[in-house]
């Protein structure tokens, strides 16, 4: 990774992170991915007391296509067993194939337990914490959350599993949508500082747009 790169990614990755300190809330909402990581801080999470129950949201996306046996959502939850939770703790959303659609199903199979949570822990990959949090506020406004992720700096987080590539490619993406959602409805309006989109149009020139919607400005 060149400099220049190294320095554009760090700053798209500084400006998804929102550090908000955590409290008591009443369900952890876990947006699944290919990120196992996720699902440990989460059980990490509850077995520390933060909410009396989790729910994993996630079927098969592009990116965990054959990469686990099940849904993203069930293996997540198996992870949580195996580290402690008890399974009537857990509750399993595992047909949501993108953000919004976390939210909906998320909130149908509440309605469906009778459950009626106010205030969330979202938990989510670091460079997603952002568009998570802005999706939430759009798509469930009469409820309270925030979102947190597993303690990972920019240099720890990528693995066997999550290049470096794959991640500048999907924060790139991500902020792309976090600049045109707010118009199509699908998220509140965040405040893009400058040096963060020139950032991003750095990292698009540089070739980091595969995870970038297509005419999405238009």
């Amino acid at each position: 990774m060149s400099s220049g790169i190294y320095r554009s990614a760090k700053i798209v990755w500084d400006y998804h992170l929102l550090h908000q300190p955590l409290v008591k809330s009443d369900c952890l909402f876990v947006l699944c991915s290919n990120d196992i990581r996720v699902a440990e801080y989460a059980a990490q999470l509850f077995l520390q007391g933060y909410a009396p129950y989790i729910v994993f949201s996630g079927n098969v996306g592009e990116i965990t296509q054959g990469l686990f046996p099940c849904s993203e959502a069930e293996h997540f939850a198996n992870i949580a067993c195996e580290m402690g939770v008890p399974s009537e703790c857990i509750h399993v959303e595992p047909f949501a194939t993108n953000t919004g659609d976390n939210i909906i199903k998320t909130r149908e199979l509440l309605m469906e337990k009778n459950l009626d949570p106010q205030r969330f822990i979202l938990v989510q990959k670091p460079f997603m914490e952002r568009r998570t949090l802005a999706t939430f506020e759009k798509l469930w406004p009469s409820k309270t959350a925030q979102v947190t992720s597993p303690p990972l700096t920019f240099d720890e987080f990528a693995n066997d599993v999550i290049s470096y590539g794959d991640m500048v490619n999907v924060m790139v993406g991500d902020l792309q949508r976090i600049r045109y959602y707010p118009a199509l409805g699908f998220s509140t309006e965040q405040v893009v500082p400058t040096a963060v989109w020139q950032a991003y149009e750095y990292l698009v020139a540089a070739g980091f747009d595969d995870h970038l919607v297509a005419d999405i400005s238009r």
